[in-house]
């Protein structure tokens, strides 16, 4: 059966479009998405995300539940960024150590809708609540590791970094806006008149989801040839942390939640890495750190990774356990 599970998502046609754009990119294909309709297939997805587990989060009761879980989130988000940190000092400078770390604390916003897929074709539906605790997961890890190259960081030549700001900017982010903006209006909206875009948030999704994993698979085959000059270190952190981080927080959600797909969504979100907000902020405020490796290791190597090798792995783990 767990031979099945992993054969059944490694078939599965989303996943195979991102391959596809792998192999466009190796055999010199033209093959690409325009940037303009990459950038409205993303917002889409942020969107339909955030309007159906705002609809869903209406008809939850608000429970104790809920609350530990939400503390749990953060506590992910702010944890993982500090171990990951000291593991990536040993052998990178502070600044790439501190994005890095960053963006695996955070999480990816395109990992989460294909988790909240895979699930569909599980049969279970997503808890709308999970959509919040996303959206918390972006900043705290941002700030953390913000903080950590404040404190690590020798040269008093450099900028000061500016706390403040940089919560600002990771709450007005715009993926993070969107799916906000989109949880709290599918939360207030009238439950009758939301069913009249049902057919675009819903029936459209699975065939906006395969198209945007093929421009990001053509993205990922571009970044991966600049990004093995790095040495192996960088991608065998991108390939084992996520592993290990997806395993370990599938575990611990138990002692928060017994249910099996709250559980899988933290285990997912614990895993994966985030290659929009993370570059976006640490772009502004951190520019001596090198998106030619952090961007690589979160999109081309550890987004591949989680939905191939980890979603079955934690939805096996969340199961057993």
């Amino acid at each position: 059966m767990n031979f099945n599970l992993l054969i059944e998502n490694l078939t599965n046609p989303a996943l195979l479009f991102f391959v596809l754009g792998i192999i466009a990119v190796y055999v010199k294909s033209d093959l690409e998405i325009p940037s303009n309709s990459s950038k409205f297939i993303s917002l889409y997805l942020l969107f339909s995300i955030g309007f159906k587990g705002g609809q869903e989060l209406s008809n939850e009761a608000f429970t104790t539940e809920i609350t530990w879980s939400m503390l749990f989130a953060i506590s992910i988000s702010a944890l993982i960024p500090i171990y990951t940190f000291f593991i990536l000092k040993k052998r990178l400078n502070v600044f790439d150590a501190g994005a890095i770390a960053a963006a695996y604390g955070s999480v990816s916003a395109v990992t989460f809708v294909t988790a909240v897929s895979y699930l569909e074709s599980q049969q279970m539906m997503l808890h709308g609540h999970m959509v919040a605790i996303m959206a918390l997961m972006e900043s705290p890890a941002i700030i953390v590791g913000l903080i950590l190259i404040s404190l690590f960081n020798k040269e008093e030549t450099t900028t000061k970094i500016k706390i403040p700001s940089v919560i600002k900017h990771s709450l007005t982010n715009g993926s993070v806006l969107l799916i906000l903006g989109s949880l709290a209006i599918g939360f207030m909206a009238n439950a009758k008149q939301a069913e009249g875009i049902k057919p675009f948030t819903n029936d459209l999704f699975k065939g906006f989801l395969a198209i945007f994993l093929l421009d990001m698979g053509v993205t990922s085959g571009r970044k991966l040839n600049a990004f093995f000059s790095f040495g192996l270190f960088p991608l065998a952190f991108a390939i084992i942390i996520p592993l290990v981080n997806g395993c370990l927080f599938a575990v611990l959600s138990g002692y928060i939640t017994a249910d099996i797909t709250n559980r899988f969504m933290f285990a997912v979100l614990a895993a994966s890495a985030s290659y929009i907000a993370v570059p976006a902020a640490m772009k502004i405020t951190v520019p001596q750190a090198n998106p030619g490796l952090y961007l690589p290791m979160a999109l081309a190597v550890t987004f591949p990774v989680n939905i191939t090798i980890g979603m079955p792995l934690y939805f096996l783990i969340v199961q057993q356990f």
